[in-house]
């Protein structure tokens, strides 16, 4: 199954970029074993007109698994997520797109078309850290679903 990540902003030179291409690495080693393959990313560069670009990239994507980022979403913990992935790869998802909206966040429509809405908790946090933060969190569902001591609960 193919993990994929489509955000608002860009990672090009930001400090972040280093983290999250460090995650990026491992799940793409790490996830094969299991039926996953590496972690894609598609980049939105132009706040303007945002919401509509991510409309037409799910259109685009009508098989994909989609799930949306929003403050509203549910809270689960690392190992209810690691289930989720296991069951959407063997219920025979092809690709899960995680979306993440602008600093406003996801339109209505977006949500809307989410087959699950994700919530990094309560706090607010700026775009590419959530994107480093979700890459992180599924790193730690493939070592979780691998057995791999990474995660401790």
């Amino acid at each position: 199954m193919r993990l994929s990540i489509l955000a608002v902003g860009q990672m090009r030179g930001a400090d972040e970029a280093v983290l999250f291409d460090t995650y990026a690495k491992r799940i793409g080693q790490a996830g094969r074993h299991i039926g996953l393959d590496g972690l894609h990313v598609t980049e939105i560069k132009d706040h303007a007109g945002a919401d509509a670009r991510l409309a037409a990239h799910v259109a685009q994507n009508k098989q994909a698994l989609i799930v949306a980022l929003d403050e509203t979403g549910h809270a689960i913990s690392s190992r209810d997520l690691s289930s989720k992935i296991a069951d959407w790869r063997d219920d025979g998802a092809g690709e899960v797109i995680f979306i993440i909206g602008a600093a406003d966040g996801l339109g209505a429509d977006i949500k809307q078309a989410a087959h699950f809405t994700l919530s990094m908790g309560k706090l607010t946090w700026p775009h590419m850290l959530a994107r480093v933060l979700l890459a992180e969190q599924i790193y730690r569902a493939i070592c979780i679903l691998s057995g791999h001591p990474y995660h401790r609960d």
